[in-house]
């Protein structure tokens, strides 16, 4: 029974471009069985190489532009925290910090 529980949790987490390519292969499958037969490792190739080409398109041209994506918090290079500079060896002062004892 472990092993029915946590056997999913080796699988790759999928996103919509994925199910786009299972449904494109099914859809050859059931209509052009022998071409599948013959080309279905370069068809799914294919996709997942234009998948993968256009990914590093747009990132690329995306950056050119100087869109950055969302500005959400977690996006800044900073650490967020205004006690990130403060020493955390004990008897150590500084302004503006705590001392740790």
């Amino acid at each position: 029974m472990p092993i029915l529980i946590s056997g999913p949790g080796g699988m790759p987490p999928t996103r919509a471009v994925n199910y786009n390519m299972w449904f494109c292969n099914f859809v050859v499958y059931r209509k052009f069985k022998g071409w599948w037969a013959r080309h279905n490792y370069i068809l799914s190739a294919g996709l997942d190489a234009g998948v993968a080409f256009m990914a590093i398109l747009c990132y690329f041209f995306l950056q050119i532009k100087d869109i950055n994506g969302p500005q959400w918090w977690g996006m800044d290079a900073d650490d967020h925290c205004p006690l990130a500079g403060c020493p955390t060896a004990p008897g150590v002062k500084v302004d503006g910090c705590p001392v740790v004892n």
